[in-house]
């Protein structure tokens, strides 16, 4: 019979480094974001729908809609719609890129990650600028 002392302990195994520790490559970061705006499209879409049987129903309908839409929380719902469709779309085309199997490459793979990210940016403000121009807001 063997004591507890004597019995061997088994050997300390070592633990993965929990996700705040972990530096996410950009490439996985996008691919996160790119899930994420696929289920906030969902959302948008609705919001879509909501505006197109307001302008179906009637006119006072209509206008409380664009009324909720036109306050600064509707605006920056839009907003947030506006670059998740975008950030989707290239998010969409760079794995277009990838099918063909070209920018595999562990470089040419990140440039494309953050060439996402930007480009979403980038337009989305491009597309705002442009249609509060076009409403004569500035």
């Amino acid at each position: 019979m063997t004591s507890t002392a004597t019995r061997a302990r088994p050997q300390e195994r070592p633990l993965s480094p929990h996700l705040t520790v972990y530096r996410w490559p950009a490439t996985m970061l996008m691919s996160i974001l790119h899930r994420i705006t696929g289920g906030a499209l969902y959302f948008g879409t609705l919001l879509v729908a909501w505006w197109l049987i307001a302008a179906a129903t009637s006119q006072s309908y209509f206008d409380f809609v664009n009324f909720i839409y036109g306050s600064w929380i509707g605006r920056l719902v839009m907003f947030g719609y506006t670059w998740a469709l975008l950030h989707h779309l290239l998010g969409g085309l760079r794995h277009l890129i990838w099918d063909t199997g070209t920018g595999m490459e562990k470089e040419t793979s990140t440039r494309l990650a953050w060439a996402t990210l930007i480009g979403s940016v980038t337009l989305t403000i491009l597309i705002w600028v442009a249609a509060y121009a076009a409403r004569g807001a500035f």
